[in-house]
């Protein structure tokens, strides 16, 4: 009988000690878990912070007076502005009409490579 009372009393030793170490583990992951939580309110501070601070730099007002301190700009007037018929010829010499549209032959050339490296239509429509 004392030999079943010592293996119970050893169990019962070995469980207190398992049920502490697995109490203490929690804790510890409990406090880690408040100190990341706290990180990230920080950092989501921060983040608005930034994000105001970024709002205040970007605001239009701000930058329409860098522009006007440090620009030699001025605001488009609407006369300015004129009608296409007013426009001066394009210069003849820019191209000359006896030679094929270079645009053009480059589209060309960019469609060809395009339906070359496609499936061809005959086994496309099988």
């Amino acid at each position: 009988m004392r030999i079943i009372h010592l293996f119970v009393i050893c169990a019962l030793i070995f469980a207190a000690a398992y049920v502490y170490r697995i109490k203490m583990e929690s804790t510890s992951r409990t406090e880690r878990v408040q100190r990341l939580h706290a990180e990230v309110r920080e950092q989501r501070e921060a983040i608005a912070a930034l994000r105001a601070e970024w709002a205040r730099l970007d605001s239009p007002s701000r930058l329409q007076g860098f522009a006007e301190r440090h620009l030699s700009l001025r605001p488009i007037e609407g006369r300015q502005y004129d009608q296409l018929k007013n426009l001066p010829e394009r210069s003849p010499t820019l191209i000359n009409p006896n030679e094929p549209d270079p645009i053009g032959a480059m589209i060309d050339t960019v469609d060809r490579d395009l339906m070359t490296s496609s499936i061809p239509a005959s086994e496309g429509a099988r």
